[in-house]
């Protein structure tokens, strides 16, 4: 395979730029379709079209000219400039339909060039049918180009380019310098004739003259200084055909009728000085617009099998291989030879037209759409150094082109969305290393998250208060020990909320302790990927657990706002781990933090099917955040199946009292409690709470039980003795919620 996709000879500059792509600019639909444009649409319809067309290509060129000068262009064009900026998935479905729109244009403009042997057709010697005449002078044509680009490739396309060119711009003169076919006719903006084909019908058949841009792209391996050649030469080709255009339409417009334009597809050569030019310049721009096309397909498949973008590694070894001497993809060549005489066969040109400008379009606003996230991810390291592109004029081309596709013809548009979405996951399974639409919105996702969280900061901070959910944090020493703490965050924070899982490593900050959290982070991640875990994982370094828990609970955390939750973890055959949670309790109690401690049990959170919420007269504050977790853990897919039960105990003379104002507490909360799986114990005897929730909860999967600190630093183990019981989860709320 080729190491580059540069050709080690290239000398072009601007001029080549700008001579393929104004050849293609000034092509088959300026001679044979700008006629019957304004007989359809008349002459405000032809020019909104123009109008409109380059609304979508100026943006497009001052796309590529500022994409191009930020970064080292090689071979491609287009498919590399957008494979570099979005990732090879992307550009490889984009890439691939770019070369198939390529490889189809050269039919398109060789089944022109045979339209302008129509006036020739009178005077041969010898019968033939027209079609089979024109089919035979298309398949002779293509067949001489083929021969010459594939033994002389670049070189002699262009020195032969540079000539048709110059034939192109005399025949235009000569029709600007014509006189009008009939005397008097009125320059009129909507003279049309009867049963005209609509604006967006005719749009499609026009926009192939828009497509010069991209031509003049794929010469980007063989030019000397692509940073400076590709934005000259793409800007000034698109400013040129855009004055030309209207000039030819007005022209057009006050010197024959629409009838006439209607029937005639070269009525340009009864308006110009000499009419045999308009033919000749018409076989001269299609021949000058199959050359560039002819360079150009080549090129891309090459850039897409250097890319190994196939399935096939040795499918792209031959396509992306070139010639020793100057790296011209003969290859390529004979692939796009053979899908070009395909077309050639079928010989209609507005099918043919019709497939170009829909592929061209994607094209086009894929390149303002990079432009435009370039702009708004605001990456440092995007440093055009073309300036004169504005984010504004990027959004209008990507959005303009995205709606005109399905305006033109929207099944054909649906199709070519499908079929590149196709491709686009068919290349990402079989290249799954690669970056794909991840590398597209990162920068994007960045700047909206930080607009979003310093708009979340300014917000009102009393909503906090009103409308509580959990921000949630977990700092734990154990976390390739247990799961249960991590589990139990990703379930809490999953939908409603925000959480943020932080690793522990007891230490000074140096070298090597923060070589080893980089260590552990991985680790961490490796081990959430099982998990689709929605948290944020980080690490932190502190001499101490109560500095680290200092830090912690002044971070602001990822969604703008402050953490409103610390969870803490203790194994019930150890429960060292709960002195972190007793020991710092000043600190909670200052900053206002809500504290849940989950006591861990070998049986973990068993079957997922019951959730118990213990409510008693000594902790009834902590009753609506208790019921809220239980609400907030069973909406978690692995908790689908979860029932919340509720135990209330209270003294007797208040069970009927506490009864009426719980339900309606559910009733209000509109809380998927049923009434039957609300059930009073009232306290009688001598039984301790400790033991009616171990003798009521033995099969629960989980149970959440309040406490009260200073109850707790009297009497620890009120929170560790539990059993054979599941996993427990201790609530204290630091001021009442609501439901």
């Amino acid at each position: 395979m080729q190491k580059s996709l540069t050709n080690p000879n290239a000398g072009f500059g601007a001029m080549a730029v700008f001579m393929t792509a104004i050849s293609t600019i000034l092509g088959a639909i300026l001679f044979l379709r700008f006629g019957y444009a304004l007989a359809n649409v008349g002459l405000g319809g032809l020019i909104a079209i123009i109008v409109i067309g380059h609304v979508v290509t100026v943006p497009t060129a001052l796309a590529v000219a500022e994409i191009a000068t930020n970064q080292r262009v090689q071979g491609g064009g287009a498919y590399y400039i957008i494979s570099r900026s979005f990732g090879l998935n992307i550009g490889g479905a984009i890439g691939l339909a770019l070369y198939l729109s390529q490889a189809v244009s050269v039919a398109f403009y060789i089944i022109a060039f045979g339209e302008a042997f129509d006036p020739l057709i009178d005077y041969l010697p010898f019968e033939i049918d027209e079609a089979v005449f024109k089919k035979i002078v298309t398949l002779v044509l293509m067949t001489i180009l083929s021969v010459v680009v594939i033994l002389r490739g670049a070189n002699i396309g262009m020195k032969a380019l540079y000539g048709v060119v110059a034939l192109l711009f005399v025949s235009i003169f000569f029709f600007l310098a014509g006189k009008p076919m009939e005397e008097g006719i009125q320059l009129s903006l909507n003279s049309t004739v009867s049963g005209s084909d609509g604006f967006f019908v005719v749009f499609t058949i026009i926009f192939p003259a828009f497509t010069g841009i991209a031509a003049g792209l794929g010469l980007s391996g063989d030019l000397k200084d692509p940073k400076k050649s590709i934005p000259k030469g793409t800007l000034l080709a698109t400013i040129v055909g855009m004055i030309i255009y209207i000039i030819v339409a007005f022209k057009l417009a006050s010197s024959a009728t629409p009838q006439a334009m209607q029937d005639d597809q070269l009525i340009m050569s009864e308006i110009a000085i000499w009419g045999p030019i308009i033919p000749i310049g018409l076989a001269a721009a299609c021949l000058s617009s199959a050359i560039g096309s002819l360079l150009v397909a080549p090129r891309t498949l090459q850039a897409i099998g250097f890319d190994c973008i196939m399935p096939f590694d040795n499918f792209n070894n031959w396509i992306a291989k070139g010639r020793e001497a100057d790296n011209e993809p003969i290859n390529g060549s004979v692939i796009t030879i053979v899908i070009a005489f395909f077309f050639i066969i079928i010989g209609d040109v507005n099918f043919v037209a019709e497939i170009i400008s829909m592929f061209f379009m994607i094209t086009y606003g894929f390149i303002c759409l990079i432009s435009f996230l370039e702009h708004f991810a605001a990456d440092p390291s995007y440093r055009p150094t073309f300036k004169y592109n504005r984010w504004y004029f990027s959004l209008i081309g990507a959005v303009l082109s995205f709606w005109l596709m399905f305006q033109m013809k929207w099944a054909y548009a649906a199709l070519a969305s499908l079929m590149m979405a196709i491709t686009y996951y068919f290349i990402t399974v079989t290249n799954p290393d690669r970056h794909g639409l991840e590398k597209l919105f990162k920068g994007v996702v960045f700047q909206l998250s930080r607009e979003i969280q310093v708009f979340v900061q300014r917000a009102n901070k009393d909503e906090r208060e009103q409308h509580w959910r959990p921000f949630a944090i977990c700092v734990s020493e154990d976390s390739f020990k247990r799961q249960a703490a991590f589990d139990l965050l990703r379930w809490i924070c999953n939908k409603h909320g925000f959480g943020t899982y932080i690793h522990f490593i007891k230490g000074f900050l140096n070298k090597e302790t923060h070589s080893e959290s980089q260590d552990v982070l991985k680790r961490l991640i490796h081990q959430s990927e099982g998990s689709k875990s929605r948290l944020y994982l980080d690490t932190i370094i502190s001499p101490s657990y109560t500095s680290a828990i200092a830090q912690v609970i002044q971070l602001s955390g990822i969604s703008g706002k402050g953490n409103n939750l610390i969870l803490f973890e203790f194994s019930r055959n150890n429960p060292e781990s709960l002195k972190h949670a007793l020991d710092n309790y000043q600190l909670f109690d200052a900053t206002g933090f809500d504290v849940c401690v989950l006591n861990s049990s070998y049986k973990g959170f068993g079957y997922k099917r019951e959730i118990h919420v213990w409510i008693s007269a000594h902790d009834f504050r902590n009753a609506n955040l208790m019921i809220l977790l239980a609400y907030i853990i069973s909406g978690h897919p692995e908790w689908r199946n979860a029932v919340i039960k509720i135990y209330a105990i209270f003294p007797e003379s208040q069970v009927e009292k506490q009864r009426k104002r719980l339900l309606e507490l559910i009733q209000e909360g509109r809380l998927p409690i049923s009434p039957s799986n609300v059930k009073f114990l009232p306290m009688i005897g001598t039984q301790t709470r400790h033991e009616v929730i171990m003798e009521q909860s033995s099969d629960a999967d989980l149970a959440i039980v309040g406490f009260k600190p200073e109850a707790v630093r009297e009497n620890p183990n009120i929170l560790i003795d539990y059993g054979d019981m599941s996993n427990v989860l201790f609530v204290n709320t630091s001021q009442k919620k609501d439901i």
